[in-house]
């Protein structure tokens, strides 16, 4: 795999380069935007999808079947030394369409969900839009590191109509990869309250190097679902596909049952289906190598800005392919910094603040893309300020 081969992405309807615009105001820039990659997937998921569309009939598709079950098993259990029971399993199209699902399981209007901010900007508008009240719960940022806030966290599982947390393991945006001990006190805290976890896990192979993740049902198997995807790590969140592991046989059944009959998508995407199970079947080693890639581009971001811009402090990315660039000791606002990064350097890099006020003095950048690519966005991003 070339993960230094660059692909013109434009005229593809792609929301990263050809929609710039909608958020930037402008089309002409260099994006380090939205959550994908620029890469191919994987050769063997390539040659999956290529076998698949030679036989000419794309009808109605089960998702519930051993081919599914099996690569997903073999994935856990070769990445990440976990053993999970595939009656757990479930489809959903989307994460967010999952946690959508969970939530309303869970709870009823008006009750109160817990995030950590820092966040995935998709969580706020899915907790509130939906009747449920946002509880924020910043992480202590210190020292360049971030920490859970269990003092106010155990206050605010404490208040009765504080229902469930939203977890994100690894978290998006500040690349944090919760360690084990981190993890079993969170769920101490959620058990002594009778808070439900919804995990969202959809970064878990995207790591650092010496960097491990643990799948939260390695921990625990009551009041916890995990939500996930292979559509991040192989770079396929287009073909619509995603799943979720609920150890809880009730909640479970309601998940189905709102799947098939209130949303009626008892059928799934083909291809989001014969991508999963071949990436995971065989994709081990490309992963493994992009990692690595990913290591590369974060060093290389690391020491221009150690050169170039030592007032920018780079959060220690420990997964993701995203970087969290501390500007609050840059001699400008964040305003400014994104007047600047638009309309001098024609670089578009996310403020943020998108991620909620915890973020306000943040760049979030995106370096899941060729090396040329990045080292021309962070000459851009100079450019920006002289």
């Amino acid at each position: 795999m070339d993960f230094d081969e660059e692909i013109d992405r434009r005229g593809t309807h792609c929301t990263q380069w050809d929609y710039i615009e909608d958020r930037f105001g402008q089309n002409d820039l260099l994006p380090f935007t939205i959550s994908d990659t620029d890469f191919k997937v994987p050769p063997i998921v390539e040659k999956a999808l290529f076998t698949r569309m030679q036989h000419p009939i794309y009808g109605y598709t089960r998702w519930n079947h051993g081919d599914f079950k099996d690569a997903v098993s073999h994935w856990y259990q070769t990445r990440f030394a976990a053993t999970i029971n595939d009656a757990w399993l479930v489809y959903s199209p989307s994460v967010i369409y999952s946690v959508k699902q969970l939530i309303s399981i869970l709870t009823v209007a008006g009750d109160g969900v817990i995030i950590q901010t820092p966040a995935y900007d998709a969580f706020f508008h899915l907790i509130t839009s939906n009747g449920r009240k946002l509880v924020d719960n910043p992480l202590l940022y210190q020292e360049g590191n971030y920490q859970f806030n269990l003092v106010e966290l155990a206050e605010q599982m404490a208040q009765p109509e504080n229902k469930v947390l939203l977890l994100c393991s690894p978290h998006n945006p500040t690349g944090r990869v919760w360690e084990r001990k981190e993890l079993i006190e969170i769920l101490r805290l959620a058990q002594q309250h009778g808070v439900f976890i919804i995990s969202d896990e959809i970064h878990m192979d995207i790591l650092r190097e010496g960097q491990v993740h643990v799948p939260l049902v390695q921990l625990a198997e009551d009041n916890i679902a995990v939500v996930t995807s292979g559509s991040k790590t192989f770079n396929f969140p287009g073909l619509i596909y995603s799943y979720g592991l609920i150890p809880n046989p009730h909640i479970r059944t309601q998940f189905i049952q709102r799947l098939k009959e209130a949303d009626g998508l008892s059928s799934t995407s083909i291809f989001g289906l014969t991508a999963t199970i071949a990436a995971y079947q065989g994709g081990a080693s490309w992963v493994d190598a992009l990692n690595h890639y990913l290591d590369g581009n974060s060093r290389f971001v690391k020491q221009y800005l150690q050169q170039h811009h030592p007032e920018i402090a780079v959060v220690d990315s420990q997964a993701t392919y995203l970087m969290w660039l501390d500007c609050s000791q840059m001699a400008l606002s964040m305003a400014e910094i994104q007047e600047r990064l638009i309309n001098q350097g024609k670089v578009a890099i996310m403020d943020g603040a998108v991620y909620g006020a915890a973020g306000k003095d943040f760049l979030r950048l995106n370096i899941g893309c060729p090396r040329a690519k990045l080292e021309e966005g962070m000459g851009r991003f100079t450019r920006s300020f002289q």
